[in-house]
């Protein structure tokens, strides 16, 4: 009996272990225009947008940058579920300062994940002159 506490200690630690290694860091990437706007946008703008999912937490951080809009970016979303194409309601408001670089993380929902790995959500970044939205990038796998 003496041997019970040593391997409650290994089974627990090994169980410890276990959870950690099942955890991931998902990487996607968008290139935002507002060409892939709907329906398109005529914008010099352009940006970029990085996010990491971390499956253990279910915690979304990105970074996204931009440049020439026609004015300050108003509001910032990630919208979804939508095909490239196609325009959905907003699932994360980005809040705070919307100045590039816009940084930021939500906790996401088991069906947020899935549209988000199947490439069903977007970045949108919405300025006075364009309400819906001026530049747009799907999120989508990286490498």
């Amino acid at each position: 009996m003496r041997f019970a506490p040593p391997l409650v200690f290994w089974v627990f630690a090994a169980s410890l272990l276990w959870g950690i290694a099942q955890a991931e860091q998902i990487n996607f990437k968008a290139d935002l225009s507002g060409a892939s706007e709907v329906p398109p946008v005529t914008s010099p703008g352009k940006g970029s947008a990085t996010a990491s999912l971390d499956t253990a937490t279910k915690t979304l951080t990105w970074n996204v940058t931009y440049s020439g809009l026609s004015g300050p970016a108003t509001a910032g979303h990630i919208h979804g579920p939508a095909a490239p194409g196609a325009n959905a309601g907003v699932l994360v408001p980005f809040s705070g300062d919307l100045a590039s670089p816009i940084k930021g993380s939500a906790t996401l929902t088991d069906a947020q994940i899935s549209d988000l790995e199947a490439g069903k959500l977007y970045v949108n970044l919405h300025t006075a002159d364009n309400k819906p939205g001026e530049i747009r990038g799907q999120l989508m796998h990286a490498p």
